[in-house]
């Protein structure tokens, strides 16, 4: 078949760059397992993914090509009777069957309120999110939002609160693979989303983390404060009113007002009865854990110059932080590089900050990282400029593995990110 030819010229394309599937997958943003059946011919693969691979495989428009020419012509079938459902697979392209069939199981015999059911999907991602590489999470994400869109009652606002969250996951993502437009759009969606819900408090922690996302989307400041003012205003939870308090000190302490942000950590501190339990050191995107409280005073204290108590933060937060969070450990580390440039010690700063740089993975490395390491390069004043370290620093921060590629959906009408 004409889908088996594109897929056998991928695969020798791959071989010949002497890549494995998971090599190629990482460079192009889709998953190794959905690759291995577009080669086998399981999967019709797209044009985004044709064009992506003959960029990182060097074969000019042969790919693209190819995919072109086996794309099946589409002709439209009969329209379905008025009292006849579509079938499974025209719920949404790209979405699992099997995980199609199963919700929609689900929801016909009632064994699980559709809700309940969408609310634990969510939080399986929020748990995910702190230990999985941002692109290989944008697929997924997407597939559910996707089926959850398709099986949501019309005009039913129900299901809006993990719809919300959901689309949270998403826009911090595309932040995080630096596909900022995209980002912005989904920060609307999530946005107007979670205001079509009766529950307030869902609005607040969306504008929450929309102003803790921003700074590293380099947003004005001011629009960020006044997203987690409106956030304060509408929660209630202990958790919830910690994230906004979180992202009114975050952005103040960028705006260097020193005692209205360390008066939003007292307040965050305050409004836990006792502090945030460890978790046995598995975390959630929308829960608190002590490591995260020590991580704010550490983001506060370094952007406002107190390194004494920056110094400690970070060794709490480092503490307790979980092994497996990658990304937040680097730039935990950061941070502490930082510290050491203001502190006069340049040379060990730039040696910590490089290290973090190198040494980490490509694929944990985020918009929310090269905003830690500008940070240190900002640090460094005066004739401390003219340092070698500091050309090399600089030559290194331009090199930014997430920029250029793109993320797959997964499926053969891969959504772009703008």
């Amino acid at each position: 078949m004409a889908e088996t030819a594109f897929g056998v010229q991928l695969r020798r394309s791959r071989q010949a760059a002497a890549l494995s599937l998971r090599q190629l997958a990482a460079r192009v943003g889709y998953d190794h397992s959905y690759l291995s059946q577009v080669e086998r011919g399981q999967r019709p693969g797209s044009a985004h993914l044709a064009q992506f691979c003959d960029r990182e495989l060097g074969t000019g428009s042969a790919l693209t090509s190819a995919y072109e020419r086996a794309r099946p012509a589409r002709t439209p079938g009969p329209a379905a009777p008025p009292s006849v459902q579509p079938p499974v697979p025209a719920l949404s392209a790209g979405v699992d069957v099997l995980e199609a069939v199963r919700h929609g199981v689900a929801g016909s015999f009632g064994q699980v309120r559709e809700v309940e059911e969408w609310s634990a999907v969510v939080a399986g991602h929020a748990a995910d999110f702190p230990t999985t590489p941002a692109a290989e999470l944008l697929p997924e994400l997407a597939a559910d939002l996707q089926l959850l869109r398709a099986s949501a009652a019309a005009g039913s606002t129900e299901l809006a609160v993990p719809a919300a969250e959901l689309a949270v996951m998403i826009a911090m993502s595309l932040t995080a693979v630096g596909r900022m437009r995209a980002a912005a759009r989904w920060w609307r969606t999530a946005r107007s989303t979670a205001d079509s819900s009766a529950e307030g408090w869902i609005g607040g922690r969306v504008r929450s983390w929309e102003s803790i996302s921003g700074l590293s989307e380099q947003r004005p400041l001011p629009e960020l404060l006044e997203l987690a003012e409106q956030g304060l205003t509408l929660v209630a939870q202990p958790r919830d009113i910690g994230r906004a308090l979180a992202a009114r000190a975050k952005v103040l302490a960028s705006l260097e007002l020193e005692t209205e942000a360390r008066e939003a950590l007292r307040q965050l501190l305050a409004c836990f009865d006792e502090p945030p339990a460890q978790e046995d050191g598995a975390t959630s995107l929308f829960g608190w854990a002590q490591y995260e409280v020590h991580g704010l005073e550490s983001f506060v204290y370094t952007a406002l110059g107190d390194t004494p108590a920056a110094y400690v933060a970070q060794d709490r937060a480092l503490t307790l932080c979980p092994g497996e969070h990658l990304r937040e450990r680097a730039e935990l580390e950061l941070q502490l590089a930082q510290c050491l440039v203001l502190d006069g010690e340049v040379a060990a700063g730039l040696a910590t900050a490089m290290r973090v740089l190198v040494e980490l993975e490509d694929r944990w490395h985020t918009q929310s990282l090269y905003d830690a390491a500008g940070r240190v390069l900002f640090a460094v004043q005066g004739r401390e400029l003219g340092r070698p370290a500091v050309r090399d620093y600089r030559e290194l921060l331009k090199r930014r593995p997430y920029f250029g590629r793109t993320v797959g959906s997964g499926s053969s009408s891969a959504w772009t990110q703008g």
